[in-house]
This record gives C-alpha cells, sequence and structure tokens, in this order.
C-alpha cells in the first residue's frame, strides 16, 4: 500500500509519497514514507519507504543511530555518510542502486503502473521545478483514483540543486483546495481532450 516518486531535474529534486499503510483489510491507517535526513548548507537526504512498516521503522532507526563501518570499526550514521554510494551502503548492503538521469528522470516504487504514464508523457529532465510537482501531483490523483491502496494524506519536498536545504516541505491533507482543484481540472482536460479526438473510423460498412 505504497506510491511515492522521485523526479531528479535540472533545478533540483521532487519527492512525493502518500501516507496510507494498513496491517490487514479492516485496519487501514496512516504513517509517514518520506523521511528528511537534513543538515542545512551541508546535506539533505530523503528517503522514501514501502513495504513492511516494522523494517522500514527498524532500517530509518539504524540509519540514524548507526551502524558499524567494517573498515574502521566505528558507529557511522547516514549524516556521516561521505558519499552517496556509502550511503546506499548503509541501506542496502549490495549497493547496487539506480540513479536517475537527464534520460530516465524519475524513479517510482510501490503501486507505480496508473501514475507511470502521466510522468512518461510530461516529465522531461529540464521541467521546472514546480510543474514538476504539478505533474507528480497529477500522478498521485490518478493512483488514487484507481487504487484505493494510495490514499492521503501526500508528503512533498522540494530541493533546489546546490542549496544543500529543502526549499519547500507540505503535507497535503483531506481538506487541501489545490489537489481538489487539481483533479476536477484533469478530469475536465481529459473529457474535452477525447471529445476533440475523432471517433475511429472502423465501424461496420451497412
Amino acid at each position: 500500500m505504497t506510491y511515492c516518486a522521485g523526479l531528479l531535474l535540472e533545478d533540483g529534486l521532487v519527492m512525493i509519497a502518500d501516507t496510507r499503510t494498513n496491517a490487514g483489510v479492516d485496519q487501514i491507517s496512516t504513517y509517514r514514507k518520506l523521511h528528511v535526513f537534513e543538515k542545512p548548507g551541508e546535506r539533505v537526504i530523503v528517503i522514501s519507504t514501502s513495504g513492511n512498516l516494522s523494517v522500514s521503522q527498524t532500517a530509518l532507526s539504524l540509519l540514524r543511530e548507526g551502524l558499524v563501518n567494517p573498515d574502521t570499526g566505528e558507529l557511522e550514521t547516514l549524516d556521516q555518510a561521505p558519499t552517496m554510494f556509502r550511503a546506499a551502503q548503509l541501506i542496502y548492503a549490495a549497493g547496487n542502486f539506480i540513479e536517475c538521469g537527464p534520460e530516465t528522470p524519475y524513479l517510482q516504487i510501490g503501486e507505480t503502473k496508473y501514475g507511470k504514464p502521466i510522468l512518461d508523457r510530461a516529465i522531461t529532465f529540464r521541467s521546472d521545478l514546480y510543474d514538476a510537482l504539478k505533474i507528480g501531483l497529477i500522478s498521485f490523483d490518478s493512483t488514487m483514483r484507481s487504487n484505493l491502496a494510495v490514499g492521503l494524506p501526500i508528503d512533498l519536498i522540494v530541493i533546489r540543486r546546490d542549496r544543500l536545504t529543502a526549499e519547500t516541505r507540505h503535507r497535503i491533507e483531506t481538506d487541501d483546495a489545490y489537489f481538489h482543484d487539481l483533479g476536477e481540472r484533469w478530469s475536465a482536460a481529459l473529457r474535452a481532450a477525447h471529445n476533440a479526438i475523432p471517433a475511429p473510423p472502423y465501424r461496420a460498412v451497412e
């Protein structure tokens, strides 16, 4: 029960995650899946989590309290990782992480299939940060309409390149006027688009 997306753009980074989780079909609740490790002016690391809640909580606690560095024997926290490769090793020992780039400017985890076509068609590496945020939120709205396993609140963070601090942090709650309007406008735009396209010429000849 997760949908998280990270968008790597020329101007920075946009991260979005839902908060829906469950402990069975009759117990649905919310839990923050977007976690920020920040030292303003030095580094900002944002982690999206999915899957088993206890595993996520354990991993985050270990990253904060520290793991033993096999080379030095000292405890090392995520705040002390000298490179992103080392940060990935702290999270996943195999270290074979996947990187975004200009040709593939986003990654998703969880219920990816409903929102992916929107990102594929609209996101490029040169997209404006807040246009990309808007497209990302459309992706979430579309996912929520097709899959009850993804739901509000939605957490988001925007980090401008080389600023080394979060520029925008926000939680979209159920009464968020902008997100509601965005969904309504997207639905109306889709109806207008399909009405403007000619009908298929495949009707049988009578």
